[in-house]
């Protein structure tokens, strides 16, 4: 039964994404960056908790990335409702994911199982992301003075790791997809 516990850690961490939009929408912004902060705490629990007693799964392996991009994608979705981001910066961070999700369900029913590990590109690009809305529900909380040009900066980086880490996933992937079926077609 303890051996699930990371899943359901995780599971949970989900459903924190109602608060944190709710809390945003209402420009609760301390409130959200106290959610936001759960979040990360129970993110670290449920893989120390994973990588410690090996009780690693596949549906761990692929639950807890879509915790993470549920709840990104949330903050950056409704810090552009409030008018806090660019929409433009949040349909971009909002694409790629879809992207690779859609990606990943392809791969997954054309050729088979897959490991969900993200690479290191991803992990910067993710982090930049957390960052990035962290930094935002500080700012707006008014506990980070922030100046525009290092916010610009910022968006800029955001942008560009999150291109980048898009561009990457459709080449690898397409790449491992090519020579899947190739490799199939020769057995």
């Amino acid at each position: 039964m303890l051996r699930h516990l990371p899943n359901l850690i995780t599971a949970l961490r989900m459903l924190l994404v109602v608060p944190l939009c709710w809390l945003i929408e209402s420009a609760h912004y301390e409130g959200a960056l106290i959610i936001a902060a759960i979040a990360g705490l129970s993110d670290a629990i449920d893989g120390f908790l994973a990588r410690r007693f090996g009780w690693r799964t596949w549906l761990g392996g692929i639950l807890d990335p879509i915790a993470d991009k549920l709840l990104l994608m949330a903050g950056f979705l409704w810090l552009a409702f409030a008018g806090d981001v660019p929409i433009w910066l949040a349909a971009l961070v909002i694409g790629r994911d879809l992207v690779i999700v859609s990606g990943a369900v392809a791969y997954y029913h054309l050729i088979g199982r897959f490991d969900a590990s993200p690479s290191p590109l991803s992990k910067l690009t993710t982090l930049a992301q957390i960052v990035f809305v962290l930094a935002e529900l500080l700012r707006l909380s008014h506990l980070l003075a922030e100046p525009d040009n290092v916010r610009s900066a910022t968006i800029g980086i955001v942008a560009a790791l999150t291109v980048a880490s898009g561009i990457h996933y459709i080449v690898v992937w397409s790449a491992r997809a090519w020579r899947s079926s190739r490799e199939r077609g020769q057995a």
